[in-house]
């Protein structure tokens, strides 16, 4: 196995360098989230849309007040004590999650850059800001999102991919 695979060890130079990579990689996320949702809140009118690929791609103002396909609209505060709790929970939790795979860090920080990011929203303006918007033509419209809802998607998906693909750890 490649060596940038290979398991990590707690407290090693090679753990702290991907947990360091790993780090920037969630705050880099975090800065695009929130860099993005100000731009567009300054450049679009709630509900306008912007063209980018004709009968694909828009770029749309959205203020989702509920989760994922506004799933529990309205419910800002649960949501984002929701949130909280399993942002709590992956800091408490990090080296179970983990279990010394490089890639679920990088997971982990991208999980908590996305939380992160729609939380700040929920406290902020009181509404998730969405305006990425694909589509086919006129007939089938994807739910708006946003970068963290990427950063959110993507930990999840490298986190099932690892737990697919990797051996369970041997009992030490």
């Amino acid at each position: 196995m490649m060596k940038c695979f290979a398991r990590l060890t707690a407290g090693e130079s090679r753990e702290k360098r991907v947990f360091i990579a790993a780090l920037i990689v969630g705050a880099a996320m975090l800065f695009c989230d929130v860099a993005t949702k100000l731009y567009f809140t300054r450049t679009l009118l709630p509900g306008e849309r912007i063209t980018v690929i004709p009968g694909w791609f828009d770029l749309t103002l959205v203020g989702n007040t509920g989760a994922a396909w506004s799933i529990l609209a309205g419910h800002g505060y649960l949501l984002l004590g929701i949130g909280i709790l399993v942002a709590v929970a992956i800091c408490y939790f990090f080296r179970a999650l983990t279990e010394e795979c490089p890639e679920r860090y990088f997971a982990m920080f991208l999980i908590l850059s996305g939380i992160i990011g729609n939380s700040i929203d929920r406290l902020w303006r009181g509404a998730v800001i969405d305006f990425l918007s694909f589509h086919y033509f006129d007939s089938y419209y994807y739910p708006v999102f946003n970068v963290a809802d990427i950063a959110i998607c993507c930990g999840v998906g490298i986190y099932l991919i690892s737990g697919f693909c990797r051996k369970a750890p041997r009992e030490k």
